[in-house]
């Protein structure tokens, strides 16, 4: 099977926070102490209702409705608010005057103030909700939970990183069969975060939050099965399972399993449980390209230009997903633009130098082999650049350092030469 397949841990690990404002059905929430500070802050609302109005509004409403889903959207208004007040206050119809030199805190100043006098209610009320719950006998919230324990692992709202407090909210989500909350709880069993290192336990969450339809879950469930992973036995033909299941579930947040499905279909490499299917293989490609999946992107410009998976050889097509991929700083579609306007294509894209130059510049500073040894050429022969032999030799040293055996061969060549050696670009 393809080993270009990635693990995506990382892609959920405690410094990945999802969006913590995820859940749609956040629509309100409570009044605290310190609410009269807002009078004393000296702001004025362009808006029919002011802002402290509204804010006692849903404030109130919040904290007449027993249904934890209300209250949590007014922490979530309180979370948007604080964020707007930071950005762009206008937005909430509020005018922050300077104050005149020495008289009184600074225009920043009282954004700071407004914006920890929100998060702090914000914070109470998650906490109240996370532990407690709404209503007589009722469980504490589930999402609650969730945002709090992403919070504690991200030290947000001023909160102190604390993983072993994240950690033990996840399970207490999952056992309200929070999705996100039973991965998350799998990921820190996985990485030893606030937690000891349990793959066993990790697997059992990663299954847990699999069948309870989370998208990340059931690719890393499919990865597992696929190679092995965390102390699991391959087993293929489950793994194949899940990866479609994952892959059903795709969106632009998570397109991974689009890609990784597609590598399986394709012929060369491919799933020995699955029938090659180049043109599915594509399709697949083209729908994780759509989502905006750097990889798949490069995938099809490399389709288009080589004439890979059914492709009819397509210069424009190539050079527009190689650019995507680029645009997200993919190093290989770097590359592969540099190519392009090595050569140029007629009526398509006008051929530079410099621009070839320029591209394999940006993927060699990523640490890309390939790259490096194209840019020491470059610089060697002198395209797109001032020609230097003693920066061709340090980008072929770096390549070299890589393993890259092209850019070894050059490097000892011009060493031994002593001199800048002539001779034509070869594109590696």
């Amino acid at each position: 099977m393809i080993d270009v397949i990635q693990d995506t841990t990382r892609r959920a690990s405690l410094s990945t926070a999802p969006n913590l404002y995820q859940y749609s059905q956040y629509e309100t929430a409570p009044k605290l102490a310190h609410e009269r500070s807002f009078e004393s802050l000296d702001f004025t609302a362009a808006s029919t209702i002011s802002f402290p109005e509204s804010l006692d509004n849903f404030r109130e409403n919040a904290k007449k409705s027993n249904d934890p889903s209300t209250q949590l959207s007014f922490v979530r208004y309180l979370l948007d608010s604080s964020m707007k007040i930071r950005e762009d206050p206008e937005q909430l119809g509020i005018e922050l005057p300077p104050s005149p030199p020495g008289e009184g805190p600074s225009t920043e100043e009282r954004k700071t103030t407004m914006r920890k006098l929100l998060e702090a209610e914000a914070l109470r009320w998650l906490k109240r909700l996370a532990s407690s719950g709404v209503g007589i006998g009722r469980q504490p919230s589930a999402d609650a939970q969730f945002m709090l324990a992403e919070y504690y692992g991200k030290g947000l709202l001023s909160l102190p990183v604390d993983h072993a407090k994240a950690f033990n909210l996840y399970v207490q989500a999952s056992k309200q069969n929070h999705p996100t909350a039973t991965y998350r709880a799998a990921v820190c069993y996985e990485v030893g975060a606030g937690t000891k290192k349990d793959y066993n336990r990790a697997v059992q969450f990663y299954r847990k939050a699999a069948a309870l339809s989370d998208s990340h879950a059931m690719h890393k469930v499919a990865l597992i099965l696929l190679y092995g992973k965390l102390g699991q036995r391959k087993n293929l033909k489950e793994g194949i399972t899940w990866l479609k299941r994952a892959s059903g579930a795709a969106d632009e947040f998570h397109p991974e399993s689009l890609h990784d499905l597609a590598q399986c279909y394709e012929k060369k490499g491919g799933c020995p449980v699955l029938i090659p299917d180049e043109h599915y293989s594509f399709e697949l490609y083209a729908r994780a390209a759509q989502f905006g999946f750097a990889p798949s992107q490069y995938r099809l410009g490399s389709c288009y230009e080589y004439g890979l998976l059914g492709c009819q050889v397509d210069p424009s097509n190539s050079i527009k997903w190689y650019s995507k991929a680029a645009e997200q700083g993919f190093p290989d579609a770097e590359l592969a633009l540099s190519s392009w306007y090595l050569s140029g294509s007629h009526g398509v894209l006008q051929q530079s130098d410099s621009d070839a130059y320029l591209w394999a510049r940006k993927a060699g500073e990523r640490g890309h082999a390939k790259a490096e040894y194209q840019v020491g050429n470059y610089f060697e022969i002198g395209i797109g650049v001032e020609a230097s032999s003693e920066e061709a030799k340090r980008w072929y040293a770096r390549a070299a350092g890589k393993g890259h055996k092209r850019a070894s061969q050059r490097l000892a060549e011009l060493k031994k030469a002593g001199k800048k050696q002539s001779g034509r670009c070869i594109v590696a």
